[in-house]
């Protein structure tokens, strides 16, 4: 898990504009909802990265590399938090929410499962 430092690349009166991920190659954005209790993921890519942007309510991102530690964060609104090829990553909703993944590599559309393998154990 790679905590993403977002920089406010204008601000005026009008608010800010920030970018959040740069020179990268995105293949899918996609938007999920949670549920308060709902679990997902519970899986790693061996080909893709993921940048999680958490716009609403409160998820827990548990991640491990191998079989060394398991580390947990609660994302809140504004968070950006990577997990990169061969990461196991889970989220469960601690409340409500709502999250954009930006993805590069193999994960959107028809592709969905060509680089998505399951946990036998899973982290939540």
């Amino acid at each position: 898990m790679n905590i993403v430092d977002s920089i406010v690349s204008f601000k005026d009166s009008r608010g800010e504009i920030i970018d959040l991920i740069e020179n990268r190659n995105i293949n899918a954005v996609t938007f999920i909802s949670f549920t308060k209790g709902a679990v997902r993921a519970n899986h790693y890519h061996k080909k893709t990265t993921q940048w999680n942007y958490l716009l609403k309510g409160k998820v827990k991102l548990v991640v491990q590399v191998g079989d060394g530690r398991i580390e947990e964060r609660t994302l809140v609104p504004g968070d950006l938090v990577s997990t990169d090829p061969m990461e196991k990553h889970a989220l469960e909703g601690i409340e409500d929410a709502e999250l954009l993944v930006f993805t590069e590599g193999p994960r959107g559309g028809k592709e969905y499962e060509s680089d998505t393998f399951r946990l036998d154990t899973p982290l939540v």
